[in-house]
């Protein structure tokens, strides 16, 4: 079965189904990602060990832990994670999560654009 469903009024998609694209914090699998759809994308990340600060201009992002513990650092300062935490990281905030094992769902709105990721190196 696909990876995604999409009708007129919703989308279905099986995360784990989708192939993992390399980002900043790991690899993300990303949901909804099509031309129908801006409201917001739906990613499954596997968080590396040496990932990476980054920010965005125009995109808040919502984490959510699934597995593993660890912490997020926002703007310099370091918050613990486990399973059941939630972070709405707004635009502008410098972040990264760092962890063993860690695995979260981040919710971009609107939907992510690989245009809208910055490190302070790139700007």
């Amino acid at each position: 079965m696909s990876d995604e469903v999409i009708a007129d009024r919703f989308q279905i998609a099986r995360l784990a189904e989708i192939d993992p694209t390399p980002c900043p914090c790991g690899q993300a699998r990303r949901a909804f990602m099509n031309d129908r759809n801006t409201v917001a994308s739906m990613h499954l990340v596997e968080i590396k060990k040496d990932s990476e600060t980054h920010y965005h201009k125009r995109m808040t992002e919502i984490y959510y832990v699934l597995e593993g513990e660890g912490h997020i650092e926002l703007d310099g300062q370091s918050h613990p994670l486990r399973p059941g935490t939630a972070v709405m990281i707004q635009p502008g905030c410098r972040h990264r999560a760092v962890g063993e094992g860690l695995k979260i769902l981040n919710v971009p709105v609107p939907k992510f654009d690989p245009e809208d990721e910055w490190t302070d190196e790139a700007d």
